[in-house]
């Protein structure tokens, strides 16, 4: 048997005052992409803000549905956006962020499974990493220079045999 250890490698920052201009406007669109989210169960908003290797930028927002398996991620929005309106863009970066006005959030939420291996098949589509931010609107930033550090076991198609 063989033990092995991984690592991520990851920056931290107190707020999005902190980061180059370029990703905190990412962080702003991603803001203002919440005004967008249709969460009337959780009253859980999510925004996120994609930037192009274009220059374009496609904001999602949450969309839930009662039958809540129905419902969309923010981060599942605007990519699959991406992949029906731009389907030879290059991803560079994406940032996500969280709001409720049922409690305070303290810390930058994360994506969920199901959103980080679509964003893994993004990134292996496209064979360039996808920086990822994930920040708290009141403060800590989470940085990632790639969708593969936050998920090494992706699901991805060398796994299959042929």
């Amino acid at each position: 048997m063989n033990s092995i250890n991984l690592n991520i490698s990851f920056e931290q920052y107190e707020s999005i005052t902190e980061l180059k201009l370029v990703d905190r406007t990412l962080c702003e669109l991603a803001e203002q992409a919440l005004k967008t989210s249709y969460s009337p169960y959780s009253k859980f908003r999510v925004g996120t803000a994609i930037r192009l290797a274009s220059g374009e930028t496609v904001l999602g927002s949450n969309q839930e549905n009662l039958a809540y398996p129905s419902g969309l991620c923010a981060e599942r929005v605007a990519l699959f956006t991406i992949g029906a309106t731009y389907p030879n863009a290059v991803i560079e970066s994406m940032a996500i962020t969280a709001q409720t006005d049922n409690f305070e959030i303290l810390k930058p939420i994360t994506s969920c499974g199901g959103c980080l291996q679509v964003m893994a098949e993004f990134e292996r589509k496209q064979n360039a990493p996808i920086e990822v931010i994930f920040y708290c609107l009141n403060g800590e930033v989470l940085k990632v220079s790639s969708v593969k550090s936050l998920l090494p076991f992706a699901f991805v198609e060398d796994r299959l045999e042929r």
